[in-house]
């Protein structure tokens, strides 16, 4: 199976379990691997015959963007969920995390994967 990607996909939304953390927007990046067959696409070098990657990302963003969870791992079950119902995909990989959320780290977050 092939895989269409997208990377560092970075989303302000209001996310977290404390006080103050309802009260701001923070960032969440996402990188997504939707798993999909490419060769129909790769032959008629058409759009409709993949996943469109930007139609994804547009999707993805304005579902976190309106989202108001506690957690990251809700966060990211739902946004997977949104992904495999709307687009043709078999399976999606997906790495969520919060830039800063740990002092002394980059980043930390979840990564899971669904399928169909």
């Amino acid at each position: 199976m092939d895989i269409v990607f997208i990377k560092e996909l970075c989303v302000e939304t209001i996310i977290g379990i404390y006080d103050w953390e309802r009260k701001i927007k923070q960032v969440v990046c996402i990188d997504l691997e939707l798993e999909t067959e490419i060769k129909s696409a790769s032959s008629s070098d058409d759009i409709q015959d993949t996943v469109d990657y930007k139609s994804v990302a547009k999707r993805v963003k304005a579902f976190i963007e309106e989202s108001n969870f506690l957690l990251i791992e809700s966060l990211a079950e739902e946004t997977l969920k949104v992904i495999l119902s709307e687009f043709n995909v078999k399976s999606v990989k997906g790495r969520f995390s919060k830039p800063g959320a740990v002092t002394g780290s980059k980043e930390v977050g979840v990564i899971i994967k669904r399928k169909k």
